[in-house]
């Protein structure tokens, strides 16, 4: 190769171009693969970053395709027989423009938090280069009916993903966590399910994943014909055993060896498997799904790395060929190995950098995710990618949109009011938007430049500049890579659940109870009860900075819950009349000594039992339903929050028989001091109100039991 002092500068700065959209790639893209993961805390968000630069690279290196076609992608069409080299000078220009443009618009995307294409983003930026060029050299070059197809698949995708993804839960729902022991009933069931689950991942690994592999594996003589193996482009039928078949009869059996081999290995593991042990954070079933959901994470990865490494190095592997042969356009080009391993590099800075913030668009604020739910999107999404990418559709079909779709899916199969909408209509709006930014801004890169090396040396640093500039701008609160990547095999620094959260201020408000009960115990021996009273207006302060915290959370989108915010709202203000009205109960007792009367004293501390009983099975409530949403929201976990539910209610009933005695002797005996006796009744009214406030904070939770 044999060039002039600016043409390599021009080269140095395309494969910074190229570097820099496929950071975007990791930053933006791959978080699709382990956003589900992250949300459901299956994985870390370290140990996803992990997981996806090695499946990442290791599909970009190993299974992607030995010849990329850097021109016909379906949205220009060349006529390579007739290429001028002025032509083949302006489409490199245009490519750089292309790379550029769609590597700014995801940056923006990225920084907002919003999942959009990679796949449309770098096709909005040739439409835009091809525009320009049709006028330039007066020739039809853009494919009007596959960009067609780009439109129909951000409607067809998400919904066939969603669709899917709510069966599959469905299923999942109603076969293992609606049976009444879903822990043995998933032993022997898991595996049978998962048969259908690796067969779909099967078939997807060699027809989205090895194509290259097959490809490579004919040129060598390994085997007489790739198309025994793979789909043919056209023509095709659905005769498995003929020689144009759209699902080849190698590749079912190939893929139904791989599901039954993982199925097996699935059951054996499952026979001595520990139900009732932790983890991360999960009991019962869903520690099951925590593992198949790292499998279905890890392929989507891998499949990615093989498939969508082109949108970074198929632009610059026809850049390089045209400047390595001194401006001849050529209908393929070689991808050199430095050249995948710059775009596999730039994809896993990608992700440990800026990665978190999609993964936790896509895995918190759509809708609250668990492992069950995290697989039947996963699972969902990749099946419409499979089903998508088959030559009898051959639509451009985005993994993004696809998955998103799936979350929203599944998010639906616990309710309209269990999913974000206001989070999705942004994401939707992004979509819409990425066509034509990236094209516009590819226009106007590629008309800046003017197709000559000087001006483009000058016009993308400049818009290097101006990209940072913004991100410097916005750069309040701010999480920076360390931060983020620290909770590596740490549980407790994983972000906490809803029910997680409502837990830990049931906590609080049961500690302001606990002191507020002492207090009452004091005061009626006859003790000092300053200390007690302090101690239950600090724990009743730390209660409510619990519950400030959770409605932040919630107004800010940082967490979603499967009932709906609205309804968690309502869960912790109930939850927090408790503390209030304990609070006011140790008030009581700080305006005047109890009334001196023995038998009223022993009542009121009686009626003290009955109220710590029910806070106790209240808190004992808030506990099931934190391990129901941790355990898949079984049958079995909501039969046993009704059960407590109804035992609040009965405690609250006899405290209120206690209550109702003791008021009665109070006032049938104050005559002389009726004061004091008055005083005791309210004392009293504001026990009572302690435990009707656990019962109606209880009752909040009935409609989990049925829905």
């Amino acid at each position: 190769m044999d060039l002039t002092g600016v043409m390599w500068l021009v080269l140095i700065v395309s494969l910074i171009v190229c570097a820099y959209m496929a950071w975007n790639i990791g930053a933006n893209d791959v978080a699709n693969a382990m956003g589900t993961s992250v949300g459901s805390r299956a994985l870390t968000l370290k140990q996803a970053v992990i997981i996806a630069a090695i499946f990442e690279f290791a599909g970009a290196f190993f299974a992607g395709d030995a010849v990329t076609d850097t021109v016909r992608k379906g949205i220009l069409s060349v006529d390579f027989e007739t290429v001028t080299d002025k032509f083949a000078n302006d489409l490199m220009y245009g490519f750089i423009a292309a790379m550029m443009a769609a590597a700014i618009w995801l940056t923006v995307a990225t920084r907002l938090g919003l999942p959009v294409s990679t796949t449309h983003s770098i096709i909005g930026g040739i439409v835009g280069v091809g525009l320009v060029l049709q006028v330039q050299h007066e020739t039809s070059l853009i494919d009007w009916e596959v960009i067609s197809k780009v439109v129909m698949s951000w409607i067809a995708s998400p919904l066939m993903g969603a669709i899917l993804a709510f069966v599959t839960f469905w299923i999942v729902r109603e076969t293992i966590l609606e049976s009444e022991n879903p822990e043995e009933r998933s032993r022997w069931l898991a595996p049978i399910m998962a048969i259908p689950t690796f067969f779909v991942l099967g078939i997807a690994l060699q027809f989205k994943a090895l194509k290259g592999f097959f490809s490579r594996a004919e040129s060598n003589g390994w085997i007489d014909d790739k198309y025994d193996w793979l789909p043919v482009k056209e023509g095709g039928t659905w005769n498995p055993i003929a020689e144009n078949a759209w699902f080849p009869i190698n590749s079912i059996i190939l893929a139904l060896i791989i599901a039954i081999i993982a199925s097996s290995i699935l059951a054996y593991v499952l026979r001595n498997y520990d139900f009732k042990g932790e983890k991360e954070g999960f009991h019962g079933v869903e520690r099951v799904f925590v593992w198949l959901q790292v499998i279905t994470a890890a392929y989507v990865a891998f499949a990615h790395g093989a498939n969508d490494r082109s949108n970074a190095i198929g632009p610059m592997a026809a850049v390089y060929q045209i400047i390595s042969s001194g401006g001849e356009l050529a209908e393929t080009a070689e991808v050199p190995v430095w050249l995948v391993l710059l775009g596999s590099a730039g994809i896993a800075i990608g992700v440990m950098t800026w990665g978190w913030r999609v993964m936790d668009t896509i895995g918190r604020k759509i809708t609250d995710i668990t492992p069950t739910r995290g697989f039947a999107a996963e699972f969902g999404a990749a099946t419409t990618i499979l089903i998508f990418s088959m030559p009898f559709l051959a639509v451009p079909v985005s993994t993004t949109h696809t998955l998103v779709g799936a979350v929203v899916g599944v998010g639906l199969a616990g309710g309209a009011k269990a999913v974000d909408f206001r989070v999705f209509g942004k994401i939707f709006a992004s979509w819409i938007a990425s066509l034509p930014a990236a094209g516009f801004g590819s226009i106007v890169i590629y008309v800046a430049s003017g197709s000559n090396p000087i001006n483009l040396l000058v016009v993308i640093p400049i818009a290097f500049a101006a990209t940072i500039y913004v991100i410097w701008s916005t750069r309040e609160n701010e999480i920076h890579v360390e931060d983020a990547l620290s909770d590596a095999g740490s549980v407790d620094s994983s972000a906490p659940t809803p029910f997680e959260l409502l837990h830990t201020h049931a906590m609080a408000v049961e500690e302001t109870v606990g002191h507020m009960l002492k207090a009452v115990n004091s005061a009626a021996n006859g003790l000092d009860t300053s200390q007690e009273i302090k101690l239950t207006v600090e724990a009743e302060l730390r209660a409510d900075e619990i519950k400030n915290d959770i409605r932040r959370r919630l107004g800010s989108g940082q967490v979603s819950v499967i009932q709906g915010r609205d309804s968690l709202l309502k869960m912790i203000s109930r939850q927090d009349r408790i503390a209030d009205y304990a609070q006011n109960v140790a008030e009581q007792l700080s305006f005047r000594t109890l009334f001196d009367d023995e038998k009223s004293r022993e009542m009121l501390k009686e009626m003290a039992t009955a109220v710590s009983k029910t806070v106790s099975v209240y808190e004992d409530t808030i506990s099931q339903l934190k391990d129901v949403a941790l355990s898949g929201y079984t049958k079995a976990g909501r039969d046993r929050l009704g059960e407590l539910i109804d035992e609040v209610n009965l405690a609250e009933h006899q405290a209120d028989i206690i209550e109702s005695k003791a008021a009665a002797y109070v006032f049938s005996h104050g005559e002389d001091a009726p004061l004091a006796a008055v005083h005791m009744y309210r004392v009293l009214q504001r026990l009572d109100d302690v435990a009707n406030a656990c019962e109606k904070s209880a009752n909040t939770l009935i409609p989990i039991i049925y829905n």
